[in-house]
């Protein structure tokens, strides 16, 4: 087996993924769709990107947690360049491709995905399923399906979201895997405004690493465009705080 039968169906989905199962992270280089991948030791910390950011928050929603803001990271670029244990897909039901960050997983990991997708039969929303990456840096895709919204989100939408959220990584843990990059989910073409998607995915990332924290390394919000970029900066000290705040320091010294 080399290379070649990633890019050939004749083989079938599930011999070329127990081949690249048996590799070594470096033999596994040769088989990527790009040269120019990302490794996770080159995408910074949340830390370590706060501090080029200007202004600090009042009233933070959570405590400063220095373990924490080494787990979070905010990386603009492309999500399929990323070597990372998984990365997540923004779906469709079908799970056989679609437009958008959906239809560059898919070229990017070669048809093998889509024929191992077949076999999922579909998935429903809020839900998410897991594959081998293929081509792709990174080793798994979780493919999950958001909502989709028309005007402000409902209640139960929102519900779907953090689902997305939660389903992806409860794979994580099933799977011991430890890093995984996610894209902006339902937030494009399934039109759920940015800004209240990025409350929802902040709130329930937070949350989960309050209790898994030991089990993860790095979960990365990965975007594409400028706006989301800002969003996420504007709203991870919130989530994240990283300097000290009012609301939390400490009071006068004794006279």
């Amino acid at each position: 087996l080399h290379s070649a039968c990633l890019c050939s169906r004749d083989l079938g989905w599930a011999e070329p993924k127990s081949f690249l199962k048996g590799l070594s992270d470096k033999q596994r280089e040769e088989h990527y769709f790009c040269k120019d991948f990302i490794k996770l030791k080159k995408i910074p910390m949340w830390k370590e990107t706060a501090k080029g950011l200007a202004g600090k928050v009042e009233n933070p929603k959570y405590k400063k947690d220095k373990q924490l803001n080494e787990k979070i990271s905010l990386f603009r670029g492309d999500i399929t360049k990323l070597e990372v244990d998984a990365i997540v897909n923004a779906a469709n039901n079908s799970l056989l491709g679609g437009g958008g960050v959906d239809g560059c997983i898919h070229r990017a990991a070669g048809s093998l995905l889509t024929d191992e997708c077949r076999t999922l039969q579909n998935c429903e929303t809020g839900k998410a399923k897991i594959t081998c990456g293929y081509r792709l840096p990174a080793k798994h895709v979780i493919h999950t399906v958001g909502p989709i919204a028309v005007g402000q989100p409902t209640a139960s939408q929102a519900a779907e979201l953090r689902s997305c959220y939660l389903s992806s990584l409860d794979l994580l843990l099933e799977h011991r895997l430890r890093s995984v990059a996610f894209p902006c989910i339902s937030t494009g073409v399934f039109g759920y405004p940015n800004e209240e998607a990025a409350e929802v995915v902040l709130a329930t990332l937070r949350e989960w690493l309050e209790q898994h924290k030991d089990k993860v390394d790095r979960l990365i919000i990965c975007v594409f465009l400028e706006k989301d970029e800002g969003i996420y900066q504007e709203r991870l000290p919130h989530y994240f705080p990283v300097g000290m705040c009012s609301c939390f320091s400490p009071g006068p010294p004794p006279p």
